[in-house]
């Protein structure tokens, strides 16, 4: 079973220990992209909370966007007053210690600059991603910003 993989059950304890509500999730695929995951949890896509890694100069951002966005990276470069390009694999298993498709929102092994998609605060359950791409978890808008720590910006 998914929740027995370890990047899942550390996601699942630092959930417990910020103070999370919502379980942790496992769909019968893996859903490496908004659409997959949607379609799976039978909800619209923009209450898909996808993780995006980006590298601003060195240094790893992450933008938790609604699932119906496209970051804008320029705006995300004026917003971040830096360089930014999208991170690839490396960059992104080196920072959070989980592959694309599966980047949780917290368990990364050291704190991660987070912008969180205002757009997100239109649903309830929010669904983001926990640890591996086979597994979520629901959450609010306003549980998002206090688990990660995140800042509410316009991203798309």
């Amino acid at each position: 079973m998914t929740t027995d993989h370890p990047s899942v059950m550390h996601v699942t304890g630092r959930l417990r220990e910020l103070g999370a509500q919502g379980e942790v999730v496992s769909l019968p695929t893996p859903a490496r992209t908004a659409a997959q995951a949607a379609g799976q949890l039978e909800c619209p896509v923009g209450a898909i909370a996808n993780s995006l890694i980006f590298d601003a100069e060195g240094k790893p951002v992450l933008v938790m966007t609604s699932g119906s966005h496209r970051v804008d990276v320029g705006q995300l470069g004026g917003l971040l007053e830096a360089r930014v390009s999208k991170a690839d694999a490396d960059f992104v298993r080196h920072h959070t210690g989980m592959p694309i498709g599966g980047v949780a929102p917290v368990g990364h092994p050291k704190p991660i600059r987070t912008l969180v998609d205002i757009d997100l605060a239109r649903f309830n359950p929010v669904w983001a991603a926990a640890g591996h791409p086979n597994t979520v978890f629901p959450t609010t808008y306003d549980e998002l910003l206090r688990i990660t720590g995140g800042t509410a910006a316009e991203v798309g």
